[in-house]
């Protein structure tokens, strides 16, 4: 079989191989037809090298520019939508609609429309002018930037589609898109739209690359040569610390999303209100595509004694009665069950569920196990454990009090979530909660489960670690996931024809500018 080529400086090339893989269709758990190369070094270097040429050329170039690829990109995806949505479902399982083709394509092609906004009116520059000393400032290219994507979004997270990709082109550095084996296929179709859209706007051949896979040591180089300027990387725990930990060596940045439990409290009063539906909003959330989201709510605290109780159980009897969903891979089933194995190990008591099947191709059991927090809180570590699928750990705790204290031993999460009564009844110790939970998790909810992020600008797509690498820093909404791949580049005393438009005393394209402390779209 032939094996597919490597998007390389603006053409399809053969690919050096050192190896070969095939995705495998994980609902019939048979490997997909097309064979996918794993890049040799030289090949590696080869890319970086016109990532690099892409990234001089392109050094002061108006963000409309960029814009122009991002707009044109959009819609070369969606004129492949069908081939991309039956691709991705053969490649994943996941369901055709309503996940693919109705929410995660457009999410997909409204991140890329957001970011060519962004990069058209030029506001994530936050250009700053202080006119007493002559001394302007502004976050400009950063160099070229290595993308990773992760296996449970094939659009809107994929390393020449994502995220993390638009906002590196908004931010005018080049890509190197490094594909995940679960999907290639899907990410050459997107590589094809790029080629496409580089072509028609006049970009640079190197703006945009793509190669699937790599050795782990040629990952670590990777990331660690001195041309690189960035990294952006979603995916396992323990991959990404070791891209991080190359990238530290070599001072590169690197912005992560690693893991996340994403804590739910359940406050008595909200439970004595309406406990069913409470269950009903938890279990579609909780079991939503296999429960393979990065916000699904994995750990849940209730009160102890009868209203925990019966929670318990009413979750565990719609677990029961729900079909599993068709996990991404064989690796995603065997980590999944590997984490549950450890929780019940430290003391958890099973509740339901805890074995592979219970639906079609690669799944497992919808899981739910129980543990009291007393016993949480003497192995915390191990009861924190990212159960990475369709299942969750409910912890039993006596008071309010034990609860904040809980929330006290957490690691840092995406979210964090605390329902409570409507009328005020769980008021304090909601307010008590809050002040411990804020500092632990990016984003806040009330009333309301942590899966879906919303694509806009004051979403925050982060957390202290372990959930992402930097705690100040969003994978998702403009401008803040696009700063992450600039660098502030200050001009002292550069006279005005020498220095880029957005901080020139004349301010033509109305752009917003912090003048002397003030924000305005003013002429100096």
């Amino acid at each position: 079989m032939s094996i597919q080529p490597i998007l390389f400086n603006g053409a399809w090339v053969p690919s050096q191989a050192s190896g070969t893989f095939q995705a495998v269709n994980p609902a019939v758990q048979q490997p997909m037809p097309q064979v996918f190369p794993v890049s040799s070094w030289s090949e590696i270097d080869a890319v970086i090298g016109a990532s690099a040429a892409a990234a001089r050329e392109m050094r002061g170039w108006p963000g409309s520019r960029f814009a122009e690829f991002l707009e044109a990109y959009a819609l070369e995806i969606e004129a492949r939508a069908d081939q991309l949505v039956e691709t991705a479902h053969a490649e994943t399982g996941l369901a055709k609609s309503p996940r693919l083709k109705d929410a995660e394509l457009p999410r997909t092609v409204n991140q890329i429309r957001q970011a060519a906004a962004t990069a058209r009116n030029e506001s994530w520059r936050v250009p700053t002018i202080d006119t007493a000393v002559n001394i302007r400032s502004m976050y400009g290219q950063l160099g070229p930037v290595v993308v990773f994507g992760p296996n449970n979004f094939p659009y809107a997270y994929n390393g020449i589609a994502g995220g993390d990709f638009a906002a590196a082109i908004a931010a005018g550095n080049p890509v190197i898109a490094k594909g995940h084996p679960c999907h290639p296929e899907t990410t050459r179709i997107f590589g094809e739209a790029a080629v496409a859209a580089l072509r028609s706007t006049g970009m640079p051949a190197g703006l945009v690359q793509l190669i699937y896979r790599t050795s782990h040591e040629d990952g670590l180089r990777l990331v660690s040569d001195p041309r690189i300027g960035g990294i952006g990387y979603t995916g396992a725990r323990q991959t990404g610390l070791r891209l991080k930990a190359a990238a530290d060596a070599a001072g590169k940045p690197i912005y992560l999303e690693l893991s996340s439990i994403n804590p739910v409290f359940m406050l008595p009063g909200a439970l004595a209100e309406r406990m069913e539906k409470i269950a009903d909003e938890f279990t579609a959330s909780c079991l939503m595509g296999a429960g393979q989201f990065c916000t699904n709510p994995g750990l849940v605290i209730v009160p102890s004694g009868a209203q925990g109780a019966a929670l318990t159980a009413a979750v565990a009897a719609r677990f029961s009665a729900a079909a599993s969903g068709t996990m991404l891979a064989e690796g995603v089933r065997s980590s999944f069950l590997k984490a549950v194995q450890a929780i019940l190990g430290a003391g958890a008591e099973l509740v339901t569920g805890g074995q592979a099947g219970g639906g079609v191709g690669v799944c497992c059991q919808n899981t739910l196990m129980q543990v009291s927090a007393a016993r949480f809180l003497q192995h915390p570590e191990v009861f924190q454990t990212e159960a990475f699928g369709n299942g969750s750990l409910f912890v039993h705790a006596d008071s309010p009090e034990q609860m904040a204290e809980l929330a006290e031993h957490l690691e840092g999460n995406l979210t964090g979530s605390i329902y409570s009564e409507t009328q005020g009844a769980d008021d304090a110790a909601c307010d008590r909660l809050e002040k411990v939970l804020r500092t632990k998790v990016g984003r806040l909810l009330n009333d309301k489960m942590p899966t879906g992020v919303a694509v806009v600008s004051a979403m925050n797509h982060g957390g202290p670690f372990p959930a992402t690498g930097h705690p100040g820093f969003t994978a998702v909404g403009v401008p803040g996931s696009v700063t992450r791949f600039g660098m502030l580049q200050c001009y002292d005393a550069v006279r005005q024809h020498r220095l880029p438009p957005v901080l020139q005393d004349r301010n033509p394209g109305g752009v917003w500018r912090r003048i002397n402390g003030q924000w305005t779209t003013a002429d100096v």
